[in-house]
């Protein structure tokens, strides 16, 4: 016998309009952002994040702890880390200290593409983000995005990010 159907929270008129301006908004955002990228320096914005997560870890970092931090999966990762590889703006190596991990690392090239666009990046983020609204709608959707990330990643422990 099958259990009685739920009848879901339907969403109030303007909950719907704030959900889908969020999901709209991101969207075109996230393609714009990575549109400059792509455009002007020949990388996705996925690749982009890798290179910031690495510089602010001294240039490397477990690829384990790459995929956590950004949230994506492993296989994900690995395939971007193997084309940035190709374009020789990271190194992968087997971790020293326990010879089973791998390391994904910086090369010289990569630092210096990061250096070159990053300014680019910015005044993208500014332009099309951060300028548009007042510092405390800002700061309240900071917030409302640390409050999903917080419990999404308590239901999903696998997905733990480690900083």
């Amino acid at each position: 016998m099958s259990e009685p159907r739920v009848e879901p929270r339907w969403l109030e008129a303007d909950q719907q309009r704030s959900w889908r301006a969020l999901v709209l908004g991101y969207t075109l955002l996230n393609d714009r952002l990575d549109d400059d990228l792509r455009r002007h320096a020949n990388i996705s914005l996925t690749e982009y994040e890798i290179l910031v997560r690495l510089s602010e870890r001294d240039g490397q970092m477990r690829m384990a702890q790459l995929a956590d931090a950004l949230a994506h999966s492993r296989s994900r990762v690995t395939h971007t880390v193997k084309r940035m590889e190709s374009a020789e703006l990271v190194e992968r190596f087997t971790s020293p200290d326990d010879g089973r991990g791998v390391i994904a690392s910086l090369t010289d090239k990569g630092w210096q593409l990061l250096r070159d666009i990053a300014p680019l990046h910015v005044e993208g983020v500014r332009d099309h983000l951060v300028d548009l609204v007042s510092d405390e709608d800002f700061a309240a959707l900071g917030r409302v995005m640390n409050a999903v990330a917080d419990h999404l990643i308590a239901r999903h422990p696998e997905m733990e990010i480690r900083e």
